[in-house]
């Protein structure tokens, strides 16, 4: 495992991290307490060393985890939450649809207590504002409030988590402009490329920032899915559109030659976006143990040659010989089933 470091706190983040909705949502199967510390456990003891999360993730329940697996561990365990929506009372249950925000200072406040309650912490390492619009990129009393938690202790570091169609492009580089977050969590892969390439390219400086969720496409750049593929009520891939499977295996078949002894497509559909500076972390959607193996060990696979990255491009810019425009990878996921 290699390590990239947040320049704002000093701490050396894997390349490679864990997104905890896998394991706390039941958008991608069920686990038992058990089976979920398992895998947080055996995150740690493969290098993964830096764990994302929400409070809405499980109500709560991706936080407790966390603080359940790694309260009493002496290694260096970086964690990031994100605050924002207002899941108490009548709001919850409803999972198909988006939850309504709330960032008054009051709400926030309470919000990140309750947080560092559930994470058995005394400071968040990296608080992100969770899918926010551009009311809240313009608010400067938010703003204010975040450095004033992070002189506070409360938080280390702060940042902005954009999801798709609902809070993305413009909305990042409004916030790059005039905030300069810490960190900037978005979608990004071989087969997404945009808006997550000219979101990075509005970055003030090549500081390592983005947090990449999604880069494998839900799974597609794993390379095991067919036509065939079914999922089961209820998982977080019935929610992309009906073009995504077939478009993208075909895409995928023009990927393939990627793959070769010693690295797995999955593995470098994540090298391909580490050979970005300005990425801080890779968030692979893990949900088995076999996949938790292989992404981590994409740092230590052989790496992709230039060849392989001009060939890469040159499928990029062509689309892949599909006709559909960029634009139609604005929003591949409905607002309410955004991480």
């Amino acid at each position: 495992m290699k390590y990239r470091r947040l320049a704002q706190t000093g701490q050396n983040v894997s390349e490679v991290g864990f997104g905890v909705w896998t394991l706390s949502t039941g958008w991608w199967g069920k686990y038992t307490e058990e089976e979920a510390l398992a895998f947080l456990h055996r995150a740690l003891d493969l290098g993964i060393n830096f764990f994302d999360t929400a409070d809405v993730y499980g109500y709560g329940y991706g936080e407790e985890l966390l603080g359940k697996a790694f309260a009493k561990d002496q290694r260096e365990v970086v964690i990031a939450t994100k605050v924002g929506y207002d899941f108490t009372g009548s709001n919850r249950g409803h999972s198909q649809r988006e939850l309504p925000h709330n960032f008054s200072e009051r709400f926030l406040r309470q919000a990140v207590e309750n947080s560092l309650r559930r994470l058995r912490r005394e400071t968040i390492d990296n608080l992100q504002l969770h899918n926010i619009r551009m009311e809240h990129v313009v608010d400067d009393d938010i703003w204010e409030l975040l450095e004033a938690l992070r002189r506070e202790g409360k938080i280390r570091s702060y940042g902005i988590a954009l999801g798709p169609a609902i809070g993305w492009l413009y909305e990042g580089i409004e916030a790059l402009r005039r905030r300069r977050p810490h960190v900037v969590q978005h979608i990004y892969n071989l087969l997404e490329p945009f808006p997550g390439r000219p979101l990075m390219d509005a970055a003030p400086d090549a500081s390592p920032r983005f947090l990449v969720r999604v880069p494998h496409s839900s799974g597609l750049l794993e390379g095991k899915y067919t036509a065939a593929t079914t999922f089961p009520k209820g998982d977080h891939r019935n929610h992309r559109p009906a073009h995504w499977l077939p478009n993208g295996l075909k895409k995928v078949e023009q990927l393939r030659f990627l793959e070769r002894p010693g690295r797995t497509l999955g593995q470098a559909a994540l090298q391909w976006i580490l050979q970005e500076p300005r990425v801080l972390s890779c968030l692979p959607n893990i949900y088995t143990m076999d996949q938790l193996e292989e992404f981590a060990g994409a740092s230590d696979a052989p790496p992709l040659s230039r060849a392989e990255l001009e060939r890469i491009d040159a499928l990029i810019a062509a689309n892949f010989g599909m006709e559909e425009p960029p634009e139609a990878y604005k929003g591949t996921m409905t607002p309410a089933m955004s991480a």
